[in-house]
Parts: structure tokens; sequence; C-alpha cells
């Protein structure tokens, strides 16, 4: 598979202002972004209210909500670069993340980059996945679509929609967090364990 027609590339929406109210926005975005990544870094997300990041920032808390909406939304925010930076990788990157290798590859290439992700942003990650709306989230969609068309190329007859699903449950941030924290594993391992996952999904038939 070299292209994947139709995977959307995560953005953050944006709203159509007049010149001088969206250099104002921007600003506004640029300081809340900056004073959440302080205080997360600070004292971990889940430990940083709304309230808090609006005064941190400057601005009010109204600002603060109509912009982002919900400390996931900001959290989803602060990711995104890093995000778009993923989703660059296995859409038109280098094999065997990007296209040019064979499914398998693929997605055991996808889980060991999600899993870097995971060790370096968990806690940040970890605010923006709050309940079922993580399901509805851009990046969330673009993961289980990307699974999703690597399954179907790799087996046909497969249930690729449930399977990417569960796929996916296992590289979320609570379960990696729990895996690293809970039970001590190592990166490494948990990158092992994540291809032989892979490699019992596929069919022996698609890895050879």
């Amino acid at each position: 598979m070299d292209t994947q027609p139709g995977l959307p590339m995560f953005d953050l929406p944006l709203l159509e202002e007049t010149p001088i109210a969206r250099a104002d926005a921007t600003r506004n975005r640029a300081r809340i972004l900056a004073a959440a990544e302080r205080l997360f870094a600070a004292r971990g997300a889940a430990c940083v209210s709304m309230d808090e990041v609006a005064e941190a920032a400057g601005v009010g808390k109204g600002t603060l909500f109509r912009r982002f909406g919900s400390r996931a939304a900001l959290a989803l925010a602060l990711l995104s670069e890093h995000e778009s930076c993923f989703q660059e990788s296995f859409i038109r990157g280098e094999p065997p993340l990007g296209p040019g290798a064979c499914p398998t590859d693929r997605m055991s290439a996808f889980g060991e980059a999600r899993l870097d992700l995971l060790d370096e942003h968990a806690e940040v990650l970890a605010a923006a996945e709050v309940g079922p709306a993580r399901f509805s989230s851009p990046p969330y969609a673009v993961h289980r679509l990307h699974l999703t068309l690597l399954l179907r190329e790799a087996d046909p007859d497969c249930d690729a929609e449930y399977i990417a699903e569960v796929l996916l449950a296992s590289l979320g941030s609570d379960v990696f967090m729990y895996l690293r924290e809970g039970r001590g594993l190592s990166l490494e391992q948990l990158k092992s364990g994540w291809r032989q996952l892979v490699q019992r999904v596929v069919p022996a038939a698609a890895v050879s």
C-alpha cells in the first residue's frame, strides 16, 4: 500500500474572524498554551484546573472556555504539533512506519511510535483522553482508520474495525501508565509485547 487516500490529517478547527480579532485570538491562544504547558510540566496535567490556566495566562475564564471548551481539548491542543508529526510519519513517511512496507511491519512500527509518544507525553495524553470523548477525537479517528486499512490489506476477511479498536485500546494512555508505573514494565518490554500482539492478530499468510 503506497498511499492511503482519504486519511485526514489532524488539525484544530479555525474560526473566520476579522484581522484584529484574529490577532487577539492568536495572542490569547499562545498565552494559554504557554501557561498550560508550564503548569502541566510543573504539577502534572491532572492537578491543574482550567481556572488556574486562565489566571496564569492572564485571560478571562470565558476566553479560555470559548477557545478550548475543556481541559481535555486544551491538552489535545498542546499535543497537536507532536500528533501532526506522528501522522505525517505514518501517512507519508519512510517505511516501515510509512508506505512501502508490509501491513504487519507498518502496524508494528505504528505501535512503537505511539509508545514513544506516550513515553514522552503520557500525562498530557491522559488529560486529553478523558471519557468517551476520546473515541470521537480527530486523532483517534485517524489512528483507527489507519489500522483498519492495514488490517484489511493484511486480511480482507477479518473484522478490521473491531480489531483496530482492540489494538488501539492497548495503546491508550491509561493502559500505558498502568503498565509503566503500576507494573514497572520498561518501554522496550511494551514495544516487544506490541510486536507480538500484532504478529498474533495478523494471519501467518499475511506475514510471509
